[in-house]
């Protein structure tokens, strides 16, 4: 396995993490390809509620946006004095509003390229006095007396505005309902996620485990659990699924499902196989219920009853083991692959060594990637610019202050300097084991 194969999935994992994922990736990587010129065939990304409404609600807010700029055409009768034909005010009102809409349309839906053309062509041609023609030549409009114009003008302004008015506010009213909708579900979806990852804890003869996790605004899919097996052995993990959104949150009620009916049928009682053989097969059994982009980064702590305990990791952040006897930090890192990705030949598990006393801490990267923003001064002061992230190092120095106290203040002092330090963009998943005597 090369060195740096787990960071760089990590790395991946972090430019993965947008809503239309693959779209970002795809519109990335046709950037990168044409280097510094990219940014000309690429959509702008404020636009991207009318880049993906349906075509319907599209048309209804062009329809708005025509109607409102074709009272410029009759704006210009009224500064003519009312002496235009009919035919021509009614031309140039539809130019004006329809120039406009499509206007619109191409800045939501076509990449920056074509605006130099279209502005080049709308510059040089004069086309509104070609239509001015073409409209005299077609319908031979009589001459209007100015009252006559005037009356005509105003009326039209007024059906204009007020059709305007109509055609906004239905969009308005479309996109609130489907707005509200969402937001039931995502809320459905948040209580669904604290239903499925509660905070967790356990103390057994010779080990105390807690685990906790705090969602982001978005829906996530962390996850943390522990699982008492047949023989009175536990087994605690940690999972990320990459992403946001509803697809994430349900392969990890789907992840959370595989992994305990794996460990219920598992009659393995070497503490590394067992890990290692859980590995095995949530790799096997992702793919089967995911899309192809998505993947799991997993580790997992085998604690048995005479306090042994082994670790199984899988392109996971760090995990950071504090000794109470050397008073020292170890990090612990595994390079492989993330689970449901490729097919894997064997994850494999390794023995942890853990004296009374000592801490074992894995965090997701939703702690470690959080950045410092300009608004705190304590980031500030600790990083000296903003934008820097807040790290592996800045957390083994908590654990290294923290370890001798309890568990669950251990998690709250983490969680709260993440906080300090910057906005929460990820869920934020600890899993804390100690060793205790029997």
């Amino acid at each position: 396995m090369p060195r740096g194969i787990g960071a760089w999935w990590l790395h991946r994992k972090r430019q993965s993490d947008f809503p239309n994922e693959e779209q970002h990736r795809s519109g990335m990587v046709r950037a990168m390809k044409l280097g510094s010129w990219g940014w000309l065939f690429r959509r702008p990304k404020r636009y991207i509620h009318l880049q993906q409404a349906p075509f319907w609600q599209l048309c209804l807010f062009l329809a708005a946006v025509f109607l409102l700029f074709s009272v410029f055409g009759f704006y210009y009768d009224v500064m003519a004095g009312g002496t235009e034909p009919y035919a021509v005010v009614l031309t140039s009102a539809i130019y004006n509003g329809l120039n406009v809409a499509l206007w619109v349309l191409a800045v939501a839906r076509l990449p920056p390229i074509i605006f130099p053309v279209v502005m080049a062509i709308q510059a040089y041609l004069p086309i509104s006095r070609y239509l001015r023609s073409w409209a005299e030549a077609i319908f031979h409009p009589a001459a209007v007396s100015p009252e006559q114009g005037l009356h005509f003008a105003g009326t039209a302004i007024l059906v204009a505005v007020v059709g305007s008015y109509i055609c906004f506010s239905a969009y308005i009213r479309i996109t609130g309902r489907e707005t509200f909708r969402i937001k039931n579900e995502l809320e459905l979806a948040h209580s669904i996620q604290k239903t499925l990852v509660p905070p967790v804890s356990k103390i057994t003869r010779s080990f105390e485990i807690y685990g906790v996790s705090e969602p982001s605004e978005k829906v996530g899919g962390d996850l943390v659990d522990i699982v008492e097996l047949q023989g009175g052995d536990t087994v605690a993990y940690l999972a990320d699924i990459a992403g946001h959104g509803l697809q994430a949150g349900i392969l990890m009620g789907m992840l959370k499902t595989a992994a305990r009916t794996a460990l219920a049928d598992s009659h393995e009682t070497d503490g590394k196989a067992v890990l290692s053989e859980l590995m095995k097969t949530l790799n096997v059994v992702l793919p089967q219920v995911k899309e192809a982009h998505m993947y799991a980064t997993f580790t997992a702590l085998r604690l048995n009853e005479d306090g042994e305990s082994f670790y199984g990791m899988a392109a996971s952040p760090p995990l950071l083991h504090w000794s109470v006897a050397r008073k020292s930090l170890q990090r612990i890192e595994e390079q492989q692959f993330p689970l449901g990705l490729l097919a894997v030949a064997d994850f494999p598990a390794h023995r942890l060594s853990m004296d009374v006393g000592d801490l074992v801490l894995i965090a997701t990267d939703g702690i470690l990637e959080v950045t410092a923003e300009m608004q705190s001064r304590r980031a500030f002061r600790r990083v000296g610019t903003p934008g820097r992230e807040f790290g592996i190092t800045a957390l083994e120095e908590l654990v290294a202050e923290h370890a001798d106290r309890p568990l669950t203040e251990v998690a709250a002092c983490i969680l709260q300097s993440v906080r300090d330090y910057g906005k929460q963009l990820d869920d934020q998943t600890l899993l804390l084991v100690r060793r205790r005597t029997r």
